[in-house]
């Protein structure tokens, strides 16, 4: 989208040294059958309420994050990880909202670990953050400046909830935001399109395919 008066635009790439992709909460908390989210629910109310977003989450969500991963890496694009985590053991260090809402994972359980299928590098920086923004809850902002970037790529779960609160903190704190569209899902197909309809003025947004394209293109220039 260009303003027409300035020429400024977010149409711009995920140019590596100045680029970062953040993935967001995709851990064992919610995005594990065995996570404690689904805690005594039993299989029937499981495949009712959560069987279709598994499906999608591991079906098209999780093998995109690994393709954007991958290129990523291979491209010298920073990648990040935030996770749902307290600073405490009894949570009562985490936003009022995750209080009402019970969300609560305790400092170093298990439920917070990133899932092994694209588990972080032993350098990427893991990010706890106690409220559904990262800008809110963790000091992200001073990291990417820290970093150098200027453009985030943004993708995970829920798509409606935390996504989308790291889509406009991100844009209002003067970063170009890029949403993977693919690789994002939520509990439900309509609420993850409704989200896209309603960020779409906030941020470019793009497929897995043509991020991952996008990136190849730095790589293969880089070696010509």
């Amino acid at each position: 989208m260009v303003d027409g008066q300035t020429g400024l635009t977010r149409d711009v790439p995920l140019e590596p040294g100045r680029a970062a992709l953040l993935i967001v909460d995709v851990q064992k908390y919610c995005c594990e059958r065995s996570g404690s989210a689904f805690d005594g629910m039993d299989e029937a109310d499981f495949e009712s309420n959560y069987g279709d977003y598994f499906r999608r989450l591991e079906g098209q969500t999780v093998p995109n994050l690994q393709a954007l991963i991958a290129a990523c890496r291979a491209a010298g694009v920073e990648v990040i990880y935030t996770v749902i985590e307290a600073l405490t053991r009894d949570g009562r260090d985490r936003g009022l909202d995750y209080k009402i809402t019970g969300f609560l994972v305790p400092r170093g359980s298990p439920d917070a670990r990133v899932i092994d299928a694209i588990a972080p590098g032993a350098d990427e920086i893991v990010l706890p953050k106690s409220a559904s923004s990262v800008f809110n809850s963790t000091n992200i902002e001073y990291v990417l400046r820290n970093l150098g970037v200027e453009r985030l790529a943004i993708c995970g779960v829920y798509t409606e909830q935390c996504v989308e609160s790291a889509v406009r903190d991100a844009c209002d704190r003067g970063f170009l935001v890029t949403l993977v569209s693919d690789a994002c899902t939520t509990l439900s197909q309509t609420a993850h399109d409704n989200s896209l309809n309603a960020i779409k003025g906030y941020c470019r947004v793009v497929d897995t395919a043509d991020l991952v394209e996008e990136l190849n293109s730095y790589r293969r220039r880089r070696a010509s």
